[in-house]
């Protein structure tokens, strides 16, 4: 099954992508699933698990969330209560753990997107080693050789900040599963694989350019 493991929707503050897009084009995609993985806000997987039910969409959708720990990035998949930024990596995971909560490792070694840069000795259960919105490849083969070297099963996603570039690199994960637990558990059993490509630079130009408008805004007042 193809699941884009490091979607955001319009909860997130750089991106603009409508719950209702992200489920059309994750189905028009050919996934199976997704998660919301939104930055230090999980309210936006909830509700797309909602909408996805209002809509009569078979999508099965991962309430997730990025986040922001005192070294980067950290995703965290089948959350149910919000983990504060600014902890450790370590501590960050034990928050997670606590809420019997999947951990990805995302682009860690993609310094223009905070990732953590280590992965040595992290608890987590799957690192990504395909992320489509890194320009060259060199933060990717750096994660794919070290999750090679220290034995951690790989994964990959879109890290869409625009609905049209979900599932555009994704997560093959070796389930039948019907439900997100099922899914959680397969890969916390570390049955799952990278797939696809990259988001074209024009496309991480664009979400460079509306997230650097929507922090103008904000600063203005006007959202």
């Amino acid at each position: 099954m193809k699941f884009d493991l490091h979607v955001h929707s319009c909860y997130s503050k750089d991106s603009n992508a409508s719950l209702d897009e992200i489920l059309k084009n994750a189905e028009s995609n050919g996934l199976d699933g997704f998660a919301i993985c939104d930055h230090d806000r999980i309210e936006g997987g909830f509700a797309c698990v909602k909408r996805a039910q209002e809509l009569g969409s078979k999508m099965i959708v991962i309430p997730g969330v990025e986040v922001s720990s005192s070294k980067g990035h950290i995703l965290v998949l089948g959350v149910h209560k919000p983990i504060k930024p600014g902890l450790s990596p370590e501590e960050t995971i034990k928050k997670a753990r606590q809420q019997g909560a999947v951990v990805i490792i995302p682009h860690p070694f993609k310094v223009t997107s905070h990732g953590i840069g280590y992965i040595e000795g992290l608890d987590a259960d799957a690192i990504e080693v395909l992320n489509s919105r890194c320009v060259t490849d060199g933060p990717n083969n750096k994660a794919r050789k070290a999750s090679e070297e220290l034995g951690f099963p790989m994964a990959g996603g879109s890290d869409a900040h625009e609905a049209e570039m979900v599932g555009i690199s994704y997560t093959e994960i070796d389930t039948d599963a019907t439900t997100v637990e099922e899914v959680l558990d397969a890969i916390r059993a570390g049955k799952t694989s990278p797939g696809g490509r990259k988001t074209p630079v024009s496309f991480v130009v664009k979400q460079m350019f509306i997230g650097h408008m929507n922090k103008i805004t904000r600063r203005l007042g006007m959202r």
